[in-house]
C-alpha cells in the first residue's frame, strides 16, 4: 500500500496492540506496526474477492477501503481477525457454540474441541441442558449421574489450562434451560466465586415459565433423558432465586430462549440453545460466527447551519463495505473442526454492531438516559440493518444466497448472502484501539487519574467533554481533578447545567433506562444485545427483579445486571419466602456461606512515593514507610526496627507484608487499623501524648495518621471511582470495569469472564 492513514491511536491504544495484538517475533517484542497489522488484514481478507472472478486491480482498490475503514477506526472487526488474518493460524471467528450431548463421548469431545477454539482465539458456548441431572440413573454401568455442574467444572479446568493461546483469556457460557431438574444447582453453582471462573452462566427461561411467574404459578421441572415430568416447583421461587444471585454478584444472567428462536433464520436445522460467553450472538450447535462493528462517533458531520448532525451517507458507505468484509471472513477462515466449517459456511452468519455510542450521542448534545437518544437509536440502528441487508442482498446476487437458504425465513422474501447480519458485541478491547466508548454502553468516568510508570499523574478526560469544556472556557486543571474524584458530574457546580446534563456516566442511568436502550437497539438487530444494567450498591432485589420483567416485556433477548460492589465477597444465602431451596432437590450444591472472592494484589509500578514516619515503641523507635498509589491512597507498608534477623523486626516484617498485601487487594485501611489497633505486647509505652501498646499497635497508627493526613490534604484520594469500580487490572492495576459479563480494564486491555 501506497500511503498510510495517519492513525491518531492513544497511548492505550498502542500498549493493548502491542500486547496483544501486533505480530510478534522470537524474543515476544512486536515485529509490526499497527500499519503493518491493518495492512494484512487488509491485504488476506481482500484477497477473497479473486476466488470470486474479481481482477487484481478490483482486489487492490477493496484491499484499500478496508484499510482506509481500519486504519481510520470507523470499522473493526473482532480480535481475532485482527490478531490471525494473513497468519499461519488463519483462526478468525470470535463466537462458537458446541453441543454437549448426554453421553461420555460426547462430553470429552466437547470438551476437545472447546480446547481447540480456545487456543485459536475463540470463545465458546454450551448449553448443559441434554445432559440428566445429578443422581439419575446411568444405563450403562447401574451407577448414578454426577449431573450437568460436575462437568462444567472440567470444562474449567481445561479452559484454565489452554489460556488461548496467551493472546486472550478462555472464555465460556454455560446455558441451562430452567426446567432441568438441576436448576437449583446451577442457580447457585457460583456462590463460591473460587468456582466456575471461566464461565459466564445464564439460565434460560421460556415462555411458559414466564407465564408461570406472572400467575404465581408452579412450573414442571423435565428429566432431559426421557422427557418425564420430575416435580412441580414453584416458578416464583426460582424466579427469586435467581434474581438474588444476580443482585449478590451479577450471576446468574437471563436469556429468554422461545424469544430467541423465534427469530432463528434457519429453524429447519434445530434449535439455538446456547450463545457466545457474553450472549450477543445465538448460535447453532457446531456453528461460528465472526463480528465487527461501526464507530458511530466517527459517523457525524456539520451541517449547513453549523450544527453536528448524523451523517447516514457515510454510514451506509462503511455498512456495505463491512458487510463485504465480514461476509469475505468466512471465506478465508481456518476453522478448528470441520463440522464448524460446514454448518457456518452453510448459513454464513455475520455480526455487524456498533461502537462509540455515548459519543455519538454527546456530540449531539443528546443525553444517554433520554426519550430522544431512544429515538435516535431507532432511527440509527434500523439504518444499519436495512443497509446491512441491501449489501447482502447485493453480495446474494453475485455470490448466491447462503446454501441453507432454502426454508429458512428469508425464503420467499428477499435473496440474502447471510442467515444473520446485525448483532450488538461488547467490543471492550476494540473500543480502546479506536478511542470511543464500549459498545451500547455510557461512559464510565468523564475523568480519572492514571500514574505513569515514572510516577507522573496524568487526567484521563473524555475527549468531547475537554473539546466542549475548552470551547465554553470552564476547562481547567483542577476541575479536571475534582471530578476525578467523582462517579459523576451531576452536582459539579462549575459545569453549566446543560452539559451536566449530557455527560451523564453509567452510574446516573436508572435501570430502567439501561433496558429502554438495550430494548430499542434489540428491535433492530437479528441476533442480540451485549449490554450491562447497571445498579447501585443500594439496590434491592426487587429493583433487580422490576428490571428482568421490563427486558421481557420490550423484547431483549437475555440480560446481564451488575450491582456496585457486589463483587466483593459476601455472604450469600437460598432462601426465599415462597419455599425452601431443599424442597425442590436433594443435591442442592453447598452454598459455602461467606465465601470470598479470590483477589489478585495489584502489580507495583518502578516508582512509587510515600513518606516514612518514626514511632517510639517498648522495643525502640519504629520506622514505617507507607507509599501510595496513583490515587492518594495506601499501597504498601514497609517496617524497620532493632537488628536485622531479630525477633522485633522478623515480626514487624512480617505485619508490614500481610498490610501491604492486603492494601493491594484493595481491603480498605481502616479493616486493617482496626484489626492492627490496640494490640498489646509486654513492653507499651506512652509518647506523643499516647499509648503505644505494641508494634502492631503502632503501625496501625501510623496508617491511620497518614490516612487522616491525606484527607485533610488538597490532593483528595479518588476513592469514589475505585469504590464503583470492580478493583484493579491484576495485569497493569488499572480500574476493571464490569462490561456485559466481564472484566474489562481499559488501560491495558485485560479481559476475563466473571
Amino acid at each position: 500500500m501506497e500511503t498510510a492513514i495517519n492513525m491518531a491511536l492513544t497511548q492505550n491504544a498502542l500498549k493493548v496492540l502491542q500486547k496483544r495484538y501486533l505480530k510478534k517475533g522470537e524474543n515476544g517484542e512486536p515485529v509490526e506496526t499497527p500499519h503493518d497489522m491493518f495492512t494484512r488484514v487488509a491485504h488476506a481478507i481482500a484477497s477473497n474477492d479473486l476466488n470470486y472472478g474479481k481482477s487484481f486491480s478490483d482486489m487492490e482498490q477493496l484491499e484499500k477501503d478496508f484499510y482506509e475503514m481500519m486504519a481510520d477506526m470507523t470499522f473493526l472487526p473482532n480480535s481475532p481477525t485482527l490478531m490471525n488474518a494473513g497468519r499461519r493460524l488463519g483462526q478468525l471467528s470470535a463466537c462458537f457454540v458446541i453441543p454437549v450431548e448426554d453421553s461420555m463421548e460426547s462430553i470429552f469431545e466437547a470438551v476437545k474441541n472447546a480446547a481447540l477454539i480456545h487456543k485459536s482465539g475463540g470463545g465458546t458456548g454450551f448449553s448443559f441442558s441434554r445432559l440428566r441431572p445429578s443422581g439419575d440413573v446411568v444405563g450403562s454401568t447401574k451407577g448414578v449421574s454426577s449431573g450437568p455442574i460436575s462437568f462444567m467444572t472440567v470444562f474449567d479446568t481445561a479452559t484454565e489450562a489452554v489460556k488461548q493461546g496467551g493472546t486472550r483469556r478462555g472464555a465460556n457460557m454455560a446455558i441451562l434451560r430452567v426446567d432441568h431438574p438441576d436448576i437449583i444447582d446451577f442457580i447457585t453453582c457460583k456462590e463460591n466465586c473460587n468456582r466456575l471462573n471461566n464461565f459466564n452462566i445464564s439460565v434460560g427461561l421460556t415462555e411458559k415459565f414466564m407465564e408461570a411467574v406472572s400467575a404465581d404459578a408452579e412450573y414442571e421441572l423435565i428429566n432431559p433423558r426421557n422427557g418425564k415430568a420430575v416435580k412441580k416447583v414453584s416458578a416464583g421461587f426460582v424466579f427469586d432465586l435467581i434474581v438474588k444471585h444476580a443482585w449478590q454478584n451479577g450471576e446468574p444472567g437471563i436469556v429468554f430462549l422461545d424469544r430467541i428462536n423465534e427469530s432463528n433464520p434457519t429453524p429447519q436445522l434445530g434449535m439455538i440453545e446456547s450463545t457466545n460467553p457474553c450472549g450477543e450472538q445465538p448460535l447453532l450447535p457446531f456453528e461460528s460466527c465472526n463480528l465487527g462493528s461501526l464507530n458511530l462517533s466517527k459517523m457525524l458531520k456539520k451541517s449547513s447551519a453549523g450544527t453536528v448532525e448524523i451523517d447516514y451517507n457515510r454510514i451506509r458507505e462503511i455498512t456495505h463495505k463491512a458487510v463485504h468484509f465480514l461476509d469475505n471472513v468466512i471465506d478465508l477462515n481456518k476453522y478448528p473442526l470441520k463440522k464448524i466449517e460446514e454448518m457456518t459456511k452453510g448459513n454464513r452468519k455475520i455480526g455487524l454492531g456498533v461502537m462509540g455510542w455515548a459519543d455519538m450521542l454527546t456530540q449531539l448534545a443528546i443525553p444517554y438516559d433520554s426519550d430522544e437518544a431512544l429515538a435516535t437509536v431507532e432511527a440509527v440502528m434500523k439504518f444499519i440493518r436495512d443497509e446491512g441487508r441491501n449489501a447482502s442482498e447485493a453480495l446474494a446476487e453475485e455470490r448466491g444466497t447462503f446454501p441453507n437458504f432454502k426454508d429458512s425465513i428469508h425464503d420467499g422474501k428477499r435473496k440474502q448472502r447471510n442467515a444473520t447480519i446485525t448483532t450488538i458485541a461488547p467490543t471492550g478491547t476494540l473500543s480502546i484501539i479506536a478511542g470511543c466508548s464500549s459498545g451500547i454502553e455510557p461512559i464510565f468516568a468523564v475523568s480519572y487519574v492514571k500514574t505513569v510508570m515514572d510516577g507522573t499523574r496524568l487526567y484521563e478526560v473524555n475527549p468531547w467533554f475537554e473539546k466542549i469544556s475548552k470551547e465554553r472556557g470552564f476547562y481547567s486543571l483542577d476541575l479536571m481533578e475534582d471530578i476525578s474524584l467523582r462517579p459523576s458530574i451531576a452536582d459539579v457546580s462549575d459545569i453549566p447545567a446543560d452539559v451536566r446534563k449530557v455527560f451523564v456516566t453509567a452510574h446516573d442511568i436508572t435501570p430502567e433506562y439501561h433496558i429502554k436502550m438495550q430494548g430499542a437497539f434489540q428491535k433492530y438487530v437479528d441476533n442480540a444485545v451485549s449490554k450491562t444494567v447497571n445498579f447501585s450498591s443500594s439496590a434491592t432485589t426487587d429493583d433487580v427483579k422490576k428490571a428482568y420483567m421490563q427486558a421481557f416485556k420490550l423484547g431483549c433477548k437475555g440480560v446481564t445486571v451488575y450491582r456496585d460492589g457486589s463483587r466483593e465477597g459476601q455472604v450469600l444465602t437460598t432462601s426465599s419466602h415462597h419455599e425452601p431451596a431443599a424442597a425442590l432437590s436433594t443435591n442442592i450444591v453447598d452454598a459455602q456461606a461467606g465465601a470470598q472472592q479470590k483477589l489478585t494484589p495489584r502489580k507495583r509500578p518502578k516508582l512509587i512515593k510515600g513518606s516514612t514516619e518514626s514511632i517510639l515503641t517498648g522495643c525502640g523507635n519504629l520506622y514505617v514507610t507507607i507509599n501510595e498509589d496513583e490515587n492518594g491512597l495506601p499501597f504498601e507498608v514497609f517496617n524497620h526496627i532493632g537488628k536485622a534477623g531479630g525477633c522485633a523486626s522478623s515480626q514487624s516484617e512480617a505485619i508490614g507484608r500481610l498490610v501491604s498485601l492486603a492494601l493491594r487487594c484493595n481491603i480498605a485501611p481502616d479493616e486493617l487499623i482496626t484489626q492492627l489497633k490496640g494490640i498489646s505486647c509486654h513492653q507499651p509505652i506512652w509518647a506523643n501524648g499516647g499509648k503505644i501498646s505494641s508494634c502492631a499497635d503502632a503501625i496501625a497508627k501510623a496508617v491511620e495518621n497518614y490516612c487522616s493526613h491525606s484527607e485533610n490534604s488538597t490532593q483528595t484520594p479518588r476513592k469514589s471511582i475505585v469504590n464503583m469500580s470492580m478493583g484493579a487490572c491484576p495485569e497493569c492495576g488499572g480500574v476493571v470495569e464490569h462490561e456485559s459479563g466481564c472484566a474489562v480494564c481499559h488501560d491495558c486491555g485485560y479481559t476475563k469472564c466473571m
